[in-house]
């Protein structure tokens, strides 16, 4: 009880307007709770960590809410926190290249060089199409709500919420079982379609946004192409320069550091220019985790430590992240109709990935042998998660931002959670 009255004067004092938190308090309350979460899952709940952490945090939010009618100190406290922390700018600008990086680093090079055109058609075509069959599809869903909604503002929710989120994928497809080969599919286009996904939504963005200046289809592919290429050059010309680095010592600290700082500078240049950062780091992730080359630049020991810290970053990352997916639910704006909006955009969601990825799972099983019900496990198993909410949070009022961003919420929890826990069993189920 004691404990308990100090932490909750202390949470009342950081609410007080004098009290200004600085960003390592803020962040060491997150560190804190991700430390606590974590804890309680493997202790008890035994689910795989994003997952668990996510369940977590939304029960422990919610419990707040009900402790709020009776105390509105500790609720205060969280909206405080959650209100101090930018989250798409945080997980866009920042957490993102590192994730993608250490996601790239531990992908199979060799894999994903014989997958590469249906990685690279599921990742450009497979997102536009996936944007335009969720736009229409919700377009006519909003009707049966009573929303009228322009078409382009449904096309904005399509273009958030079609790619799969790598982070997510990552995370839950290493205790799922799929088989190798399939794996690479789904890792592959996760890496590479969040970037795509991140130029589709700017573009619509800007149609949506511009009612006086018409935006042109050069305009159009100039973005494209300056973001898409632009950042898989930068990036492959850092994992290159990366690699020589590497090679001409032996010190497997200052190796270490040269990866951490490939990231951070690449990161900062491809902002600067303009250049798509989570595209650059996939491409440099996988420069310098190809086996070919990493076999000529690292050591043993180097390779061992390399790995061991981009897991620990990792590990880190996605837990604060998935902490604070579970907190967001704070800035939403709960209405009955936009829950239901939801519920009915689940299976849209689902049913439209499905469609988008039927074409070119015909036309490249043949020459690629792939898995029975590849279709089926890729559509249950393209999760959605941070990245969604990340774009979400970043639309006008005036694109009917609050309802968008609880379908969202939605649409991301149930992908999380409901699928999550059950692609495992979808794949032992049909892929024999």
């Amino acid at each position: 009880m004691a404990f308990d009255a100090h932490f909750l004067h202390f949470c009342n004092a950081i609410t007080e307007p004098y009290i200004e938190m600085d960003y390592f308090v803020i962040t060491a309350i997150l560190v804190f709770l991700s430390a606590i979460f974590g804890y309680l899952n493997v202790r008890f709940l035994k689910l795989p960590t994003t997952i668990g952490l996510m369940v977590i945090t939304i029960v422990f939010t919610m419990g707040i809410f009900v402790l709020g009618y009776f105390d509105d100190r500790l609720l205060n406290a969280e909206r405080y926190i959650i209100s101090q922390i930018d989250f798409k700018s945080v997980l866009l600008d920042i957490m993102l290249s590192f994730l993608l990086f250490a996601g790239a680093l531990h992908t199979n090079f060799n894999q994903l060089k014989v997958q590469r055109w249906p990685i690279f058609v599921f990742s450009t075509v497979g997102v536009l199409v996936s944007t335009f069959l969720i736009g229409t599809a919700m377009f006519y869903g909003f009707q049966l709500f009573g929303f009228d909604l322009p078409f382009i503002h449904c096309l904005l929710f399509g273009a958030l919420i079609s790619p799969t989120d790598p982070i997510a994928v990552l995370g839950i497809l290493k205790q799922a079982g799929v088989p190798k080969k399939l794996e690479t599919k789904i890792v592959g286009e996760s890496l590479f379609n969040d970037g795509v996904g991140v130029v589709v939504f700017l573009t619509v963005f800007q149609f949506a946004s511009s009612s006086t200046h018409k935006i042109t289809a050069l305009e159009v592919l100039e973005l494209f192409g300056v973001e898409v290429i632009g950042g898989i050059v930068l990036g492959l010309l850092i994992g290159w320069m990366s690699y020589r680095l590497l090679k001409s010592i032996d010190d497997y600290d200052i190796e270490v550091i040269i990866t951490l700082a490939a990231v951070m500078i690449g990161t900062v240049i491809a902002q600067q220019f303009h250049l798509s950062a989570p595209l650059a780091m996939v491409a440099a992730g996988l420069v310098v985790g190809n086996d070919t080359l990493r076999d000529s630049a690292m050591s043993e020991i180097t390779e061992t430590y390399v790995d061991k810290f981009w897991e620990l970053i990792d590990i880190l990352l996605n837990t604060l992240l998935f902490v604070l997916i579970g907190m967001e639910i704070l800035v939403l704006t709960f209405e009955l109709n936009y829950v239901l909006a939801g519920m009915m955009a689940i299976p849209v969601v689902l049913a439209c990935r499905y469609l988008s990825l039927w074409l070119p799972i015909h036309y490249f099983k043949d020459k690629l042998d792939f898995v029975p019900k590849t279709n089926l496990i890729m559509t249950w198993g393209g999760l959605r998660g941070g990245i969604s909410i990340a774009l979400a949070l970043g639309l006008t009022e005036a694109m009917h931002r609050d309802l968008f961003l609880v379908i969202t919420y939605v649409v991301v929890v149930f992908s999380i959670i409901v699928q999550g826990l059950t692609v495992g069993r979808l794949v032992k189920k049909v892929a024999k």
